[in-house]
């Protein structure tokens, strides 16, 4: 943002030291990145006036001027062509120096010496950008001013520019107001707003106008105001100065006017020429799906219904907040104009501006959002400007769609909790003086204040904005640095993380490889694993990388399938695997959701069920958490349903674990046997025993004895080991299933399993009644519980 010091003080009663205000404003919050000093060392530069122009006698092209500098005439030699006799030109004489390091010196053209020269914009300093049409290609050809002025003082660059960066929750700086408003504000002083003077508005707006319809809830507020009887001409010189220390070329006074309000308000404007306005109306909607416009810079734009559009009764003339159209724009055969002062939605206008590459001044402020309260007075601004400049007759009234008005914003603080927030003492009258100053209203009770939020300030929206406005006002480099207070945490890893480590460690140790793979998966993943799932479990994403990252995982099965299956493509024979990672549960979709913890297993080749549980058994051992529980899985489709079981500890499912199912295994491709898990860490960690009981080693010897029993096909081999153990006396140490036969001499609905059971005591050598008596009574209540029978 460019701040031109002379427009500045327009609205600033206060003279100011440039370097003061540097260091001040900087100090509250507002950043000068460079300071631009173009009237610096501009002397013996004039105004000149040209008395006549001949063709030099020597050189087709180079002509001689004769100019009056205010001392006398001057003969001077140029090559320069857009200029006239009575034009008033910048002359540079002997011994001026330019900022490119030229000194000016007589200089021999063709025989004539020149002592001086005309000067264009680029040889003072200025942007090739920002200088006027009628001075592009030759010298500045100036509305105003004396020969003999000095230039500095014609073209008001006395004071310098200073660009100034301005955050994006700032919009009001945005203008030279906003930013007089922030110097005023720190030099404890107010700005004075410019007076609306309309002395000569005449007849009505409806006899030259129709309509103005607003279809779309884009549009918050939409003011027409009228002009007649218009003459296009230069704009002031003062005018045409403002707006190029601010970086705006110069065009005519029409637009130099709506720019010039633009740029002083921060309220962006256009205006039209009702002669190409079709039914003499304006329409705000939606634009038609694949409509196209011209725009001012000349080139054709393809809009989509998302666009905002500007359109009268039968075309587009405008994308709104963006650009104006070519076929309504400002003309020399211009007679009368309807002024637009609007505000568009921020996103609307953003989205579209991105999509066209169309960046502007105007679109760069509605994209930041700007208040609707400033519409009206903008609009008569224009006017306002427009009867002072001579360049139109304003009709009586206006047009103004403002269908949700604006609402006050009014915050309660209290003042002990600003100083308690910043770490100062301010008293409570300097904080009421600082809200004040900054335009804030303020109601006082006690120590608890109600703020009521300007208009323009619509950035402020909770106590901790009003406590930044505070801050920055006092300087935060005046809050005296304290120590942090409050409770000291030693800096370790969480219960949380620490079990997510000893994890990683255990199931490394047990041969597994660790794997990472992406939280977001395909919604068909959960087809190919047969799991039945609502969408109103999912957390969608709204903009994927493509179908295949679509959703969150509820599960890590699909993703630790996918390993394998890619392992098994690459003729790895033997491959266990795991991952440790978050699933994501959605439940309320205002609410965020719910991540879990979960640590995925699986295994193919030369391994089977037991291997996969022993895997399971030795992690959770490890952890504190033993006599598991193993139940048959039946209805879980990913699973085969004969080799599958959850695990269950005190009631609680800590995961599943098994082979896969034919199809699954037919969906991956897979040709060897696929055995996975899937434990939840949250409730694993309810459970964690990190106590740890060591035993002396039992000096005496152990017995083993196999016992072979034929069961019921579909027991459980979990049901067995329990009553073994509980029926051991507690002698015995170890059961370990070596042996499953179905076959000859075994019913079909039956199956054999042969166990070898470890007996050992600490108090002495066990002998064999005191195991065949263990034995006996084993088989009496397997048997008796079980209707099991000993294998002869």
């Amino acid at each position: 943002m460019l701040l031109p010091i002379v427009w500045m003080k327009e609205y600033i009663n206060k003279d100011l030291d440039l370097m003061e205000l540097v260091n001040k404003v900087t100090s509250t919050g507002s950043h000068v990145e460079s300071i631009d000093n173009l009237g610096e060392n501009l002397n013996n530069i004039v105004v000149a006036k040209i008395i006549s122009i001949e063709k030099h006698p020597n050189a087709d092209k180079l002509s001689l001027v004769k100019v009056n500098d205010g001392t006398g005439e001057v003969d001077i030699v140029t090559g320069a062509k857009n200029m006239k006799e009575d034009d008033l030109v910048v002359f540079a004489k002997i011994g001026a120096k330019l900022p490119n390091g030229l000194e000016i010196q007589p200089v021999d053209l063709k025989g004539i010496i020149s002592p001086g020269m005309l000067c264009s914009y680029e040889e003072l300093g200025f942007n090739d950008k920002v200088v006027p049409k009628n001075s592009q290609e030759g010298v500045i050809i100036l509305e105003n001013g004396t020969p003999g002025q000095s230039i500095v003082e014609a073209l008001q660059i006395v004071d310098p520019v200073i660009e100034f960066e301005i955050t994006p929750n700032r919009p009001d700086c945005l203008s030279i107001i906003g930013m007089a408003r922030e110097v005023a504000a720190t030099f404890n002083s107010k700005i004075e707003i410019p007076k609306i003077e309309l002395t000569t508005e005449i007849e009505n707006i409806e006899k030259y106008f129709n309509s103005v319809e607003v279809e779309s809830d884009n549009c918050l507020r939409y003011v027409g105001k009228i002009v007649k009887d218009i003459v296009v001409k230069e704009s002031p010189q003062w005018m045409q100065n403002y707006l190029m220390q601010a970086g705006m070329r110069p065009i005519n006074n029409i637009v130099d006017i709506t720019n010039y309000v633009l740029l002083e308000l921060g309220q962006p404007l256009h205006a039209f020429d009702i002669e190409h306005l079709a039914d003499k109306k304006i329409i705000v909607r939606q634009a038609m799906e694949e409509e196209k416009v011209t725009t001012l810079d000349k080139k054709d734009r393809q809009l989509l219904s998302s666009d905002l559009v500007i359109a009268d009764g039968e075309k587009t003339v405008a994308i709104a907040g963006v650009m104006g159209g070519l076929n309504s724009e400002i003309t020399n055969d211009t007679k009368t104009i309807l002024i637009e002062s609007a505000v568009f939605n921020s996103e609307s206008v953003r989205l579209t501006s991105k999509r066209l590459g169309l960046r502007t001044e105007a679109s760069q402020r509605y994209e930041k959002g700007i208040t609707p309260d400033m519409c009206k007075y903008a609009a008569e601004r224009v006017c306002d400007l427009i009867e002072k400049t001579d360049s139109g007759t304003v009709v009586a009234g206006c047009y103004d769609v403002y269908k949700v008005p604006q609402e006050k914003k009014f915050i309660d603080i209290n003042y002990n909790k600003i100083n308690e927030i910043l770490g100062t003492e301010i008293p409570k009258e300097e904080i009421i003086k600082y809200f004040e100053i900054l335009e804030f209203k303020v109601d006082v009770v006690e120590d608890n204040l109600t703020v009521e939020v300007p208009n323009f300030r619509m950035d402020i929206s909770i106590k901790e904005d009003l406590m930044e406005e505070i801050g920055r006002m006092y300087g935060f480099h005046n809050i005296t640095p304290k120590p942090l207070s409050g409770d000291l945490l030693s800096g370790k890893k969480s219960e949380k993380r620490l079990l997510e480590d000893e994890s990683k460690e255990i199931l490394t140790r047990l041969g597994l490889y660790e794997a990472t793979t992406y939280s977001f998966i395909s919604r068909k993943a959960y087809d190919k694993i047969l799991k039945e799932i609502d969408d109103n479990e999912l957390v969608i994403l709204k903009n994927p990388l493509g179908e295949d990252f679509s959703v969150m995982r509820t599960t890590l099965i699909p993703n630790i399938l996918e390993v394998l299956d890619k392992n098994s493509k690459f003729k790895t024979e033997d491959f266990k695997v795991y991952e440790l990672g978050n699933t994501f549960h959605a439940f309320d979709k205002n609410e965020l959701p719910n991540e879990v913890k979960k640590v995925a297993i699986g295994m193919y080749g030369k391994y089977d069920f037991y291997d996969i549980k022993d895997i399971v058994v030795v992690y959770l051992n490890q952890l504190g958490i033993k006599n598991l529980e193993f139940k048959a899985l039946t209805e879980n489709r990913t699973f085969h349903p004969g080799r599958s079981a959850s695990i269950i500890y005190n009631g609680d499912i800590l995961g599943e674990i098994g082979e896969i199912s034919y199809e699954v295994a037919e969906n991956y491709n897979i040709s060897s046997r696929v055995y996975i898990g899937e434990l939840d860490l949250s409730i694993i960690m309810k459970y964690i025993n990190k106590d740890k009981k060591y035993n002396t080693i039992i000096k005496y010897p152990s017995i083993e004895r196999d016992l072979a029993i034929v069961v019921a096909r579909n027991l459980e081999t979990a049901q067995i080991e329990k009553i073994i153990y509980k029926t051991g006396e507690g002698l015995v140490k170890n059961v370990k299933l070596f042996d499953i036969y179905t076959g000859d001499h075994v019913k079909n609905t039956e199956k054999s399993l042969a166990y070898r059971i470890v007996f050992q005591s600490s108090k002495g050598t066990l002998k064999e009644e005191e195991i065949n008596k263990i034995i006996d009574n084993i088989l009496e209540i397997l048997q008796r519980d079980l209707n099991a029978e000993l294998r002869s």
